[in-house]
């Protein structure tokens, strides 16, 4: 009996590989949006969108990829992002086929966000690194400060694109038609940090969930002002962010543990250097 065979997902098998997920693996998101998903223009251009498993012409499994290419420490980098990684129960063998056709591709930094704990053990086993999965969480209080310093949060479009950095102002424009992220830029004249975020939850109160912020040190700098633009223009009472995208912890600022380790591969950047941006984090409404 024939193994099932291995097939780079085209741009034309994108629908139907989509379907078999939406039946699959999560009816959360629409045939449509998670093909969306996969058709962003971001840097580079793709070799695939991942691997089908097919047998007898009928996909019994796929593993998808995101590609992109995009500046890390001034030099372009080039990254796969692991997502949808799903396989029939009677074709559960062949799994470990998928993901080795997937990282086995050259010159790419590779990362999953989005891992099961058994992806995760699988992805480590081909010598994936797990991030840390701890959160730091402070509350948003008013301050009254930040006119009087000369601090500016910006949300317009236009001017966002005037008073980022290139590479920010690039980023910006990658991820600008992401209905669900929300973007604006804190800082001073020349002096400016692209923040990414999401409405989010914990215990029932409403916050603000930080995917992004492209200078970690000004993030910090600002969080104040920052947490007051949120509490008073969206009415968020805290903010949320991954530790592992923090050089400090902020004051008063508490760490949350628990959460399912994200996993990457890459020779030369530590994982503070993979971005939540340009991954199924932000591609899907996740």
């Amino acid at each position: 009996m024939s193994l099932p065979s291995i097939e780079p997902i085209r741009d034309e098998d994108l629908n139907e590989f989509c379907v078999f997920l939406n039946a699959n693996l999560s009816q959360r998101h629409t045939t449509e949006n998670w093909a969306k998903a996969f058709m962003h223009d971001w840097g580079i251009q793709k070799p695939n969108n991942g691997f089908l498993l097919r047998d007898d012409g009928r996909i019994v499994g796929g593993i998808g990829a995101i590609y992109s290419r995009h500046t890390v420490h001034d030099k372009p980098e080039s990254f796969c992002n692991i997502t949808s990684w799903c396989v029939l129960d009677e074709h559960r063998s062949q799994s470990m086929r998928l993901a080795m056709a997937l990282t086995e591709q050259p010159g790419f930094h590779f990362s999953d966000l989005t891992p099961t704990e058994v992806v995760s053990r699988t992805l480590q086993f081909l010598k994936f690194r797990p991030m840390n999965e701890a959160q730091t969480v402070w509350p948003n209080l008013i301050w009254p400060f930040s006119a009087i310093s000369g601090v500016r949060v910006i949300t317009d479009h236009g001017a966002l694109c005037q008073v980022l950095s290139p590479v920010d102002a690039q980023a910006y424009r990658d991820h600008a038609d992401i209905p669900w992220l929300n973007h604006l830029a804190i800082g001073q004249a020349g002096n400016f940090c692209h923040v990414v975020w999401k409405k989010c939850r914990l215990k029932g109160v409403s916050g603000a969930f930080i995917l992004a912020a492209s200078e970690a040190g000004i993030f910090l700098k600002y969080r104040n002002s920052l947490g007051s633009h949120l509490l008073s223009r969206h009415g968020l009472l805290f903010t949320r962010m991954e530790s592992r995208l923090l050089p400090a912890r902020p004051i008063p600022g508490i760490e949350l543990t628990g959460y399912r380790n994200k996993v990457y591969r890459s020779d030369t950047l530590a994982e503070s250097d993979i971005s939540n941006l340009y991954t199924e984090l932000v591609a899907l409404d996740i």
